[in-house]
């Protein structure tokens, strides 16, 4: 039995406010899992934020590659959900990782770069199925809304719409948040 939850919703949806809820109503030895990285001062207030709204008590690793050792960091170990805050955010720092202009980029070397980040999604989903704990992870759904003008963006969403989409397959639950309502989708 799968013990994953996938939790889609658009910016502003109210999705992590849902997977933070549904964390506290299963256990208070929660790991959240964090993958923003705060490059200016809009996204060190937006984690500060996420950080004041989380019980104390939770543990927190800032990660988005790297999941083969999950297992070593003790706060894993303790805990009995994972919460991982938010997989888009973490594909985005994985694309611009990587060293490339995504205006030339050829469809091999894009292919590629997916290629790893798909690696990157599945070591995250083995280490946490092993694991046998309950996890949540978080996404946006991108592409309800509307074509991005720019070569970057659009990538970013294709590659973003196949992972939820991969995720989504092998999870036991989804659910879809819209101004703050959840509907479970699976």
């Amino acid at each position: 039995m799968n013990k994953g939850v996938l939790i889609l919703g658009g910016a502003r949806s109210g999705k992590s406010t849902f997977a933070e809820s549904l964390a506290k109503s299963l256990t208070h030895k929660v790991l959240y899992i964090a993958t923003a990285i705060p490059f200016d001062d809009g996204m060190r207030d937006r984690i500060k934020k996420h950080q004041k709204n989380r019980p104390s008590e939770w543990k927190t690793v800032e990660k988005y590659r790297g999941f083969e050792a999950l297992r070593d960091f003790d706060e894993f170990n303790g805990a009995n959900v994972i919460l991982l805050d938010c997989i888009t955010v973490m594909i985005t720092n994985l694309m611009l990782d990587e060293a490339c202009d995504y205006d030339q980029i050829t469809h091999e070397e894009l292919d590629n770069i997916e290629n790893r980040i798909v690696n990157q999604i599945d070591v995250l989903l083995d280490e946490l199925e092993a694991s046998g704990k309950k996890y949540i992870l978080v996404s946006n759904e991108v592409g309800l809304g509307l074509v991005p003008p720019y070569k970057l963006g659009n990538y970013f969403r294709d590659i973003a719409g196949r992972i939820n989409q991969r995720i989504a397959s092998v999870v036991g639950e989804v659910y879809f948040v819209v101004s703050g309502i959840q509907m479970k989708i699976k």
